[in-house]
């Protein structure tokens, strides 16, 4: 289903939850002493609602962030894949030939097996490490002469760059893991969220439909907010889904 459409229908059934709510508190609520309650519910909806906008502004900001982040990682791991590849040409045989097939084999394994798992919020299996660590094993095997500080130079770039892939990966891993708002977050702001478009109806002087209208907007605009934190709470699918483009147009380069 389109994140759109599900947005959509989010929406939709706050609007008709909290118009429902609106109207049976009108209908069958008391009116008594409402006109009275709008200065003690003015400031508890003043403090309710800053503190819940401070919460998922904070939580928004720092998952949009990640899914910033995370595609601005991918970038730098592929570069430095593709440095190590361009510095084996300066090794002998076997590295020289050796780097750059490895390097294309994780960059396919990457878009091919990782992606997917990554989207799914699945456990990326260990082929990519095994790879990289081929890597190191023949990089660490290229007989460089000890007087030669060119080569030397190319294979100590090489290794660093091996190094940045490391951490970056590693870094990619986590993102799922990481950016997961937890059960307590999501108490809180479903609650938050909930107490927020309550509020309105200890509310009067105000005519019921446009005492609906007021409701229905807080619900349909709190609800948007919470559909938000949803689908970017995993960088790789959803809302946000960063793509493996980094890494397909690393295959480009090192084919």
């Amino acid at each position: 289903m389109s994140v759109y459409l599900t947005g959509s229908i989010w929406v939709l059934a706050a609007v008709l939850g909290g118009a429902l709510i609106a109207y049976l508190v009108r209908r069958y609520g008391l009116d008594e002493g409402r006109m009275d309650n709008n200065d003690a519910a003015g400031q508890a909806f003043t403090i309710v609602g800053g503190l819940h906008a401070v919460v998922v502004a904070f939580v928004l900001i720092s998952l949009f962030d990640a899914a910033t982040t995370v595609r601005d990682e991918s970038y730098s791991e592929t570069q430095a894949l593709v440095g190590v590849a361009w510095a084996a040409q300066a090794l002998p045989e076997p590295a020289k030939s050796e780097l750059p097939r490895l390097a294309r084999d994780y960059a396919d394994t990457v878009v091919r097996v990782e992606w997917p798992e990554l989207r799914a919020g699945g456990t990326v299996p260990d082929q990519g490490w095994h790879e990289l660590q081929q890597m190191r094993e023949v990089l660490d095997s290229a007989d460089i002469p000890g007087d030669d500080d060119w080569l030397t130079g190319e294979k100590t770039q090489a290794a660093d760059q091996l190094m940045t892939i490391y951490e970056q990966r590693q870094s990619r891993l986590n993102a799922v893991r990481d950016n997961n708002v937890g059960l307590v977050v999501w108490f809180v702001l479903i609650v938050g969220s909930l107490i927020f478009v309550l509020l309105p109806n200890l509310f009067g002087g105000t005519k019921q439909i446009t005492h609906i209208i007021i409701v229905s907007t807080l619900a349909a605009t709190t609800t948007l907010l919470l559909f938000a934190i949803y689908q970017l709470q995993n960088p790789f699918g959803g809302g946000a889904k960063v793509g493996p483009d980094a890494f397909s147009q690393a295959i480009t380069r090192l084919s």
